[in-house]
């Protein structure tokens, strides 16, 4: 059993100088100070001096619309819409940046990275009660290495690579995203990094996390991010003379038709579709 506060809540919950890990509370307090109601002029006099260098110059302070969709069905042949939602018109996009501080343990992450590696971020999203830092690529190997060795930081391990595609987005189409855990200090955050279709590249972490070393691999034979630096880029899960990328969203769908007793069933790219 866990001992109370006066306010009879769990401290491991809410976060507590012994054990920092923050709750849902503490998000919520840096939440609303990140949206004005706290001084911005307590970054440079507080304990986080830093703050104010995280984010790049100028970064953007609203979030990116990804697409506009309409209707439950995706585009394309098959039979039409008859859902009823025809006229749902639904816009994607992504979180708005959020401006420090960011409340709870959060800033003792930010603060530190920032020095080290000062404007290591193009972005920061707070989502859910979880934080993402969208590393600039050019600097993704300082600030792992930073999170994986700083004694404040101390992020031992690399749970995960993914990737995502989203096509709209002009001259950042691919994303790879990293999830990192501390052991240490009991904290999980979130790295994004983007690069053009053009220009698939990002340095490779497996010099800082070799346990990354299958996850790139499956995030290259899926979406066609060139890890630079990687032992071994080669495909884990479709056959070696495979031919694209097929969890890009512009990856055409295969089949032939396939006859039944006179019925034809007809390839994939010819039925319906649900939207995303």
């Amino acid at each position: 059993m866990s001992e109370k506060n006066s306010e009879g809540r769990d401290p491991k919950v809410v976060g507590t100088a012994d054990n920092p890990v923050a709750g849902p509370e503490e998000v919520t307090k840096g939440q609303l100070i990140a949206e004005g109601t706290g001084s911005a002029s307590e970054l440079a006099s507080g304990p986080h001096a830093h703050l104010d260098r995280v984010l790049v110059p100028q970064a953007p302070t609203e979030g990116p619309v990804v697409t506009v969709r309409k209707g439950m069905w995706g585009p394309g042949h098959g039979s039409g819409d008859t859902s009823g939602f025809s006229g749902m018109t639904r816009i994607i996009e992504m979180p708005g940046t959020a401006t420090p501080p960011f409340g709870g343990w959060f800033d003792d992450v930010a603060d530190r990275v920032a020095e080290l590696v000062p404007h290591f971020a193009s972005r920061v999203m707070i989502w859910r009660g979880e934080i993402t830092f969208v590393v600039l690529r050019e600097k993704l190997l300082e600030v792992v290495k930073a999170l994986r060795d700083d004694p404040a930081l101390r992020f031992e391990v690399c749970m995960s690579v993914s990737g995502v595609h989203y096509p709209e987005m002009t001259g950042s189409e691919l994303h790879a995203v990293y999830d990192l855990l501390s052991y240490t200090h009991n904290r999980r955050i979130r790295l994004e990094v983007t690069c053009p279709d053009g220009d698939a590249h990002i340095p490779s972490v497996v010099p800082v996390y070799p346990m990354a070393n299958f996850h790139e691999r499956e995030t290259w034979d899926m979406f066609g991010i060139i890890f630079d630096g990687h032992p071994a880029l080669t495909r884990i899960l479709m056959p070696d003379d495979w031919v694209g990328h097929p969890q890009r969203k512009d990856y055409p769908l295969g089949g032939i038709p396939v006859e039944y007793k006179g019925a034809v069933v007809p390839p994939p790219d010819e039925r319906r579709s649900y939207q995303a």
